[in-house]
């Protein structure tokens, strides 16, 4: 019987490449496959929302417009027309904010909308829920307390996924696993191949990034792309001190350089500025034609991002939109979402002091809790204390000089970048910038631990593997804990639930224009037009509503009623939201001057919905209310007894 040694002797020395390839794609098939079946969870995060709904507005030919209707987004385009066109169109009134139609997009870089768009014309996307699946269409903590016994027991059965949003993350999981395989190369040439293989394991079995492929977010293309960019630096380095292609290679490098720094900031604005860092790294490490490169890759960068900032420029005056304004965010004078949700916010009391309070406050929490622990990996301390090593490559050194540059560069970007979107989701977010340094921190993590293993005199080969796998494990132990108990969930509620925000979207027609407080889901589950809740439930509100569109609908969720007591419905206000539901609870009854009226029963007190009329009497379709007490007590004994009855209008 052979031994260990030889059966990893043969893998090694005479199995056949065919047969390492067929083993790796199998392992990740069983991963992804495990994966999906144990942590799948509906798109959670409304930057990824967001940005689904316009890559479906593109792929139908609406063009970058946006269901998703941020009220500073119209203070935007309005002012914007306004100023341009008072000169011109003085005798008419045209629709100054742009919501008569489609609302152009002025949050979302192109490039992430414009690959969802291609992937929703090429797949069988589905965007109709069977509102028949859904075991409550409002769903209450019982929906994640059930077993899975009772899940399958019940009848009607219960909504778990979105298919749109599982094909979204179906993409995402084989843009990781290009990350992994372009990792495993990139550490080849810069290491060895057992350096290659472990990095790529820590990258194939990190469990963050695994989040962040189901979360619906361009993170993972952005890391392909930055990927492609450190294969090009460490290309265009080795050209200048061992030329093998000649200066013509160079050349092209500097073009695929600032082509790639630009492509990656039309997916994440904050990405072009590492531009800053690479212009660095060519400027010193590449000397003999350092000028021409420079001068190639910023041109490059610059034509490539140039037409889209024009193009935001033609349509709000602003060269990055709302995204922009990010920098504003999360200051002293506009917390929260205070900005997005105003219809004219004011500028002039701001001053140097907010942007430095935000700074240090921001940065004290990224270097106690989210530095220590990037990538959800023990391997990034690997990578720390990696900096004292010196290396004999001095690829590898110039390298790390550029990863650290990135990563102080990172730094401030994210710490002066951090809005709410952070505070409401605080890892899985478009604005965690430092998660795109990972697959590089992971293979000098493992060239590190590879440098030690070598040092120690290891006589038994099979110990060396026990060791290597070991560590292996322990690194990936976040991963394998996904297979044990709990299953999770794939409903990322509260406050989202595809069925109930898709029949409350399919009473309205596509001209009419919605208010909720999360408008990106009803833009992307519900395909209707939908405006962040204003700042207040008055002046704001009736500023829409009577001057710019009317709002023929309001739609509350738990993100609004189920809000902190003391800063969401005491301290904000006599005509907060918040005191708009409260009242409405204990009255039933909302103002008399308020022009929405009509409620179904049974959407408070998680949820509520207001009409111009009953819109729902129309509709063939009963209303899906949330359950009684006694449901809520024993739903699948209820199930079982009587099915569900249908409508009056069926009968």
């Amino acid at each position: 019987m052979p031994s260990i040694q030889d059966l990893v002797h043969k893998f090694e020395e005479k199995g056949s490449t065919g047969m390492r390839l067929a083993f790796v794609v199998l392992l990740t098939g069983i991963t992804m496959l495990c994966y999906n079946w144990r942590a799948y969870r509906n798109i959670g995060t409304q930057e990824a929302m967001d940005a689904a709904q316009v890559g479906r507005n593109l792929a139908e030919g609406h063009g970058f417009s946006t269901l998703n209707i941020r009220p500073f987004s119209v203070y935007l385009v309005k002012t914007h027309n306004q100023d341009r066109l008072t000169t011109t169109e003085t005798n008419s009134r045209p629709d100054f904010a742009q919501l008569k139609g489609m609302h152009p997009d002025l949050a979302n870089p192109p490039v992430y909308p414009l690959v969802l768009g291609g992937l929703m014309k090429v797949l069988p996307f589905d965007y109709k829920v069977n509102t028949s699946d859904a075991f409550w269409s409002v769903p209450n903590p019982r929906l994640r307390t059930m077993t899975e016994e009772e899940r399958k027991n019940s009848s009607p059965r219960m909504f778990a996924r979105y298919h749109p949003d599982f094909f979204i993350g179906l993409f995402n999981q084989l843009l990781l696993v290009a990350v992994a395989v372009m990792t495993f190369f990139l550490a080849r040439r810069l290491f060895d191949s057992s350096v290659a293989w472990m990095s790529f394991a820590f990258v194939l079995f990190c469990e963050l990034l695994w989040q962040f492929s189901v979360s619906g977010l361009s993170t993972l293309l952005l890391m392909v792309i930055f990927m492609g960019l450190i294969w090009c630096l460490v290309w265009i380095e080795s050209e200048e001190r061992e030329p093998v292609w000649g200066h013509r290679a160079q050349t092209w490098l500097a073009v695929a350089i600032g082509l790639l720094t630009g492509i990656g900031m039309l997916t994440r604005y904050s990405f072009g500025w590492l531009i800053i860092p690479v212009l660095v790294f060519l400027g010193i490490f590449c000397a003999i034609r350092r000028n021409q490169i420079l001068i190639i890759t910023s041109s490059v960068f610059l034509l490539v991002i140039a037409p889209w900032i024009g193009r935001n420029f033609v349509v709000s005056g602003t060269p990055f939109g709302t995204a922009g304004y990010a920098l504003v965010e999360g200051t002293i004078l506009f917390p929260e979402n205070k900005l997005e949700r105003s219809l004219e916010p004011d500028f002039r009391s701001l001053g140097f002091k907010p942007f430095l309070y935000k700074l240090s406050t921001n940065a004290r929490t990224i270097l106690q809790d989210e530095l220590p622990k990037l990538g959800g990996s023990w391997v990034t301390a690997l990578f720390l204390a990696g900096l004292l090593l010196s290396y004999r490559n001095p690829a590898l050194v110039r390298l790390r000089y550029f990863l650290l540059a990135s990563l102080l560069v990172l730094f401030f970007i994210q710490a002066l970048g951090k809005t709410q979107l952070t505070d409401d989701s605080p890892v899985l977010n478009s604005e965690n910038l430092l998660i795109l340094l990972v697959p590089v921190i992971f293979i000098f993590g493992a060239g590190l631990f590879n440098t030690l293993l070598n040092q120690i005199n290891l006589k038994i080969r099979e110990l060396r593997l026990a060791i290597v796998v070991v560590f292996g494990i322990v690194m990936c132990l976040p991963m394998a804990f996904i297979f044990l108990p709990p299953k999770t969930s794939p409903l990322v509620y509260p406050p989202y639930y595809p069925p109930a925000i898709q029949q409350t979207c399919n009473w309205m027609k596509p001209s009419e224009l919605m208010m909720s407080d999360i408008p990106w889901a009803m833009a992307w589950y519900g395909n209707r037009q939908c405006m962040w809740l204003t700042a207040n439930a008055e002046s704001q509100f009736y500023a829409v509503h009577d001057f710019i569109k009317p709002v023929k609908a309001l739609y509350l969720t738990p993100q609004t009623t189920d809000s902190r007591f003391l800063s969401g419905w005491v301290r904000a206000g006599e005509h907060s939201w918040a005191a708009f539901v409260l009242e409405f609870i204990i009255r039933r009854q909302v103002s008399a001057k308020f022009p929405l009226q009509s409620a179904p029963d049974g959407f408070v007190p998680e949820q509520l919905f207001l009409s111009d009329y009953a819109r729902w009497k129309t509709e063939a379709v009963g209303v899906i209310a949330p359950p009684s007490e006694e449901e809520v007590a024993k739903p699948v004994e209820k199930a079982k007894e009587k099915p569900a009855e249908k409508p009056a209008e069926q009968k």
